[in-house]
């Protein structure tokens, strides 16, 4: 994973939470009920991270994965249309997210965990289809996970060692 170390003081971040979850630890005395968030936060300029926090109230819970989140950030190849520089498949345990060009005007056509992802990360036109488990912190995950791998037309032609031009013909 090519995660590098972003600053987050001097962003202006937005948060979504995706998911909440009441979760059960079962001890001698009983159960013991705490909540799980999972939380989505970026800048919609091309910067996305995704966390999860446990808590045994729901605030506290959310906080917790907010600051996971920014601690998880990525950043993101937009293109001049505000779409993905070439189609990917992200995967995640057994969540399948299939990421596609799409041209101007088309907006973000993804379902609930993905069109959160891909809203606060910036894109403006994708195309999305979450494939195999439809879990919300799986598919979340592959959705990030792919948009990491993605390159820009630049990336590629200087791991190949050509132009642009080159690479394009």
């Amino acid at each position: 994973m090519k995660r590098s170390i972003i600053d987050t003081a001097n962003m202006e971040l937005e948060d979504k939470v995706v998911a909440i979850k009441r979760v059960t630890k079962v001890v001698k005395g009983g159960r013991n009920m705490r909540f799980s968030a999972l939380v989505v936060v970026g800048d919609k300029k091309g910067h996305v991270g995704a966390g999860l926090g446990k808590a045994a109230e729901i605030p506290e819970a959310i906080r917790k994965g907010k600051e996971a989140a920014m601690k998880h950030m990525i950043e993101l190849p937009l293109d001049e249309n505000g779409s993905v520089p070439h189609d990917y498949i992200g995967k995640f345990g057994s969540a399948t997210v299939l990421m596609k060009r799409s041209p101007e005007g088309t907006g973000i056509i993804a379902g609930g965990p993905v069109r959160n992802v891909l809203e606060l990360a910036g894109f403006k036109n994708i195309r999305t289809k979450s494939l195999g488990s439809n879990n919300k912190q799986n598919v979340v995950l592959a959705t990030i996970a792919g948009l990491n791998e993605l390159k820009t037309p630049e990336q590629v032609a200087a791991a190949r060692g050509i132009s642009v031009d080159e690479l394009m013909a």
